[in-house]
């Protein structure tokens, strides 16, 4: 394998890592099972009680939610708009996660968030696998399952993993597709001669890109084409990418898209390709999209958060990736991260998680150098350790501080796991030169997983006040009478949408007052930026309506606190 080398000796095993590492790396099926342990210790806090986050994750679950009320699996809205920006399949993906829901007995499944939320958990878990599957033929399989640890405490992946979005599941086939293409590339310089001959990596490829092409577009096909692209630069041939049998392989892709994309045009003509094309795919490189603009170095910057904890010890595997550049794994390694890094920091539009199908790779290059025992001795780099206690106490105090200010409470509940993190991050740090990278490495884990489940599991499904559409939503249901109508005035997010009601109505402060003038059972949900409207405009008409409960809450996807007054019209 292009990179399986170095010498076998080991750190200390603190704390039993040593001893999880050893017991891991038994068998490949060892390995799967302790990754799929991590994993799910790693995502599962908050998973099943974070309300709908605004806005993607509530706009993807909306269009999914009127897939499964209207029948209607080939159309993508989100109430009487199209949603064509991203392709159907995380729709299905959800839809299918939402029916098994129902048939199992889920009350009220339709609005259950994390229903929506299992094709991520299920893909983030798999790009954990698929990393590991992928490492194994460039490096040994105790520096595989090292990189599966780095994305499995992954900030961003683990982010990922709680949202009901497209981004897990797109990792996932992208690390396939690419662990698929390395195979390929390794067995054309002469490693992996049976890989060459098999066409079950042929059939992974091109079966990740269909499904890439069908959960986001053509984004999966950027980053192999700039992979490709390098490779053959590089290497003056691109002749390795014919093992993949490109033919039946492009045929076996289309099988499996056309038949949605054929019943998409018929549907709506040219609009799906002009709006997710035209109007999200390339306007994200020329302009910045709904305000998401960052200069060059923007995901360089955010790197050192979002691949926390293993970001700490890129800079000290840089020299040894240098060293190694020339070395058929680490060029396509490189290939895979730069070309395409490249182009995301020029693009205008950036977002932390357009990055993400690159840190497998990052991964593996890593995990090579700690088992290579070839990350860096210069002091001033090993300094960089210090950043997993600063970040794991950052965290800790900010989950103490969002409970105070935000929550208006203590949060006791998420201060033993956020002091847990903090410890053991110390020891991280503290004990690297005496412990090594490894273990080390793996105690930084178990701190991230800690202030994570400090963070997403104690604090953030508490507050209330974060989550205003959930706060709405409770006072609405049960319903105080038969068909009820709603109208929002100022507060319109898709969470509200998708937790009352998807025939919920968008108006002025005036022109809620004469939506409830409009019949029985009618409820105006006003922002007090709007209050003053409405009781103007009802006092005008003579509007005679019951004052319910203000919510006071805390606008995420704005970022600024808003209140929310509950009006019902009495038809007196």
């Amino acid at each position: 394998m292009a990179l399986v080398s170095g010498s076998s000796k080991r750190g200390r095993s603190g704390l039993g890592f040593g001893a999880l590492v050893d017991f891991a790396t038994r068998s490949h099926k060892h390995a799967a099972a302790t990754l799929l342990l991590v994993s799910l210790i790693a995502f599962l806090p908050g998973f099943f009680y974070i309300p709908p986050v605004d806005r993607d994750e509530a706009r993807f679950a909306q269009a999914t939610k009127q897939m499964i009320e209207t029948g209607d699996y080939v159309d993508i809205r989100f109430q009487e708009v199209s949603r064509y920006k991203k392709p159907v399949g995380i729709y299905w993906l959800q839809a299918a996660a939402v029916k098994a829901g129902e048939a199992a007995g889920v009350p009220r499944a339709l609005t259950r968030i994390w229903l929506y939320r299992i094709p991520s958990l299920l893909g983030a878990i798999a790009a954990v696998l698929l990393t590991y599957w992928a490492a194994l033929a460039f490096v040994t399989p105790r520096a595989a399952l090292l990189a599966g640890f780095m994305m499995a405490s992954s900030m961003m992946l683990g982010i990922e993993a709680r949202l009901a979005t497209t981004d897990a599941v797109l990792l996932a086939t992208t690390t396939a597709a690419m662990g698929a293409l390395g195979r390929t590339y390794l067995a054309a310089r002469g490693e992996y001669a049976e890989e060459a001959r098999s066409l079950a990596v042929p059939a992974i490829f091109w079966t990740a890109v269909a499904a890439g092409l069908l959960i986001k577009g053509p984004l999966i096909l950027l980053f192999i084409a700039f992979a490709v692209g390098a490779l053959a630069v590089l290497d003056r041939s691109a002749r390795f990418f014919l093992r993949l049998r490109p033919l039946p392989g492009i045929a076996w892709t289309l099988l499996l898209v056309l038949p949605w994309f054929i019943a998409i045009i018929a549907r709506s003509g040219t609009a799906f390709f002009s709006d997710s094309l035209g109007g999200d795919f390339l306007a994200k490189v020329g302009g910045a999209q709904e305000m998401h603009w960052g200069p060059p170095g923007y995901y360089l910057a955010l790197f050192w958060l979002m691949f926390f904890p293993a970001a700490m010890l890129a800079p000290l595997a840089v020299g040894a990736v240098w060293r190694w550049r020339r070395e058929p794994g680490v060029r396509f390694l490189l290939a895979w991260i730069v070309p395409s890094w490249i182009v995301f920091e020029l693009a205008m539009t950036k977002l932390p998680h357009y990055v993400l199908p690159l840190y497998p790779a990052i991964a593996i290059l890593i995990a090579c150098a700690i088992d290579r025992k070839a990350l860096t001795e210069t002091p001033w780099l090993k300094r960089a350790t210090v950043w997993w206690l600063i970040i794991a106490t950052a965290a800790a105090i900010a989950a103490v501080a969002i409970n105070i200010a935000i929550g208006q409470r203590p949060g006791f509940a998420s201060w033993p796991l956020a002091a847990a993190g903090v410890i053991v991050a110390i020891f991280a740090w503290w004990l690297y030169d005496v412990d090594g990278p490894e273990t080390s490495f793996l105690r930084a884990v178990a701190a991230a997983i800690l202030v994570y489940a400090a963070l997403f599991g104690a604090t953030f499904p508490a507050i209330p006040a974060l989550f205003p559409s959930a706060q709405v939503a409770r006072q609405l249901y049960p319903p105080l009478c038969a068909n009820p109508a709603f109208v929002t005035a100022g507060h319109y997010e898709a969470s509200l949408v998708f937790l009352v009601g998807t025939d919920m109505r968008h108006a002025s402060g005036s022109g809620a007052a004469d939506f409830l003038r409009g019949g029985p059972c009618r409820f105006a949900l006003v922002e007090k930026g709007q209050e003053r409207a409405f009781v103007a405009r009802a006092d005008a008409i003579g509007l005679h309506y019951a004052l319910g409960p203000r919510i006071e809450g805390y606008n995420v996807a704005t970022g600024r606190p808003l209140e929310i007054t509950i009006f019902m019209g009495t038809g007196s």
